[in-house]
């Protein structure tokens, strides 16, 4: 049986509402490996040609945002949290290889923030990762891709402050 947006929003919320934390977002993950496995869901709601950032849903009572993003061709960014908010990342199609980094520094208003490489892992369809408040990642995509991202608060007009990378593997030690 489809999953429908709707169920899965009321899903994520009910996850949420039983545990605003770690566990409730680690339940969000599991729902969103659940609708990734759906094909239905997926060529429906992230079907190719979908913009690179494309707002599905966004919760009225927790603030949490549901996203659907379409890559063509590569594309890659800089280490990067999600400032005052945690983010779920899900593989819907291509691969995205992610890079976890380690925070040596935060930013500040006149100066970048300091990430040290961490590991290389690549997500696949059906993956799912979940990115704590604070958590540096980069993503990395060598050709098309869809994804569905959680934000746990909308990140469209929130101030995000750059890092730069002060060691780019552990071999280089």
């Amino acid at each position: 049986m489809t999953i429908s947006l709707e169920q899965f929003a009321a899903d994520c919320h009910d996850a949420i509402k039983a545990n605003p934390g770690t566990a409730g977002r680690e339940k969000v993950r599991d729902l969103v490996k659940q609708v990734l496995a759906d094909p239905q869901f997926v060529a429906t709601y992230l079907p190719p040609g979908i913009p690179e950032r494309h707002v599905l849903y966004e919760d009225p009572e927790f603030g949490f945002t549901i996203l659907a993003h379409g890559y063509i061709g590569p594309k890659g960014s800089k280490p990067h949290d999600h400032g005052p908010s945690w983010a779920i990342y899900g593989q819907a199609a291509g691969e995205t290889i992610m890079t976890d980094w380690e925070c040596v520094a935060r930013p500040t208003d006149t100066e970048p923030g300091k990430a040290s490489f961490v590991r290389d892992y690549v997500m696949k369809p059906g993956d799912a990762h979940l990115y704590e408040v604070g958590v540096l990642h980069s993503p990395e995509r060598k050709g098309d891709t869809r994804l569905l991202r959680i934000e746990g608060i909308n990140m469209a007009n929130v101030k995000r402050f750059p890092y730069e990378v002060v060691q780019a593997s552990k071999a280089a030690e």
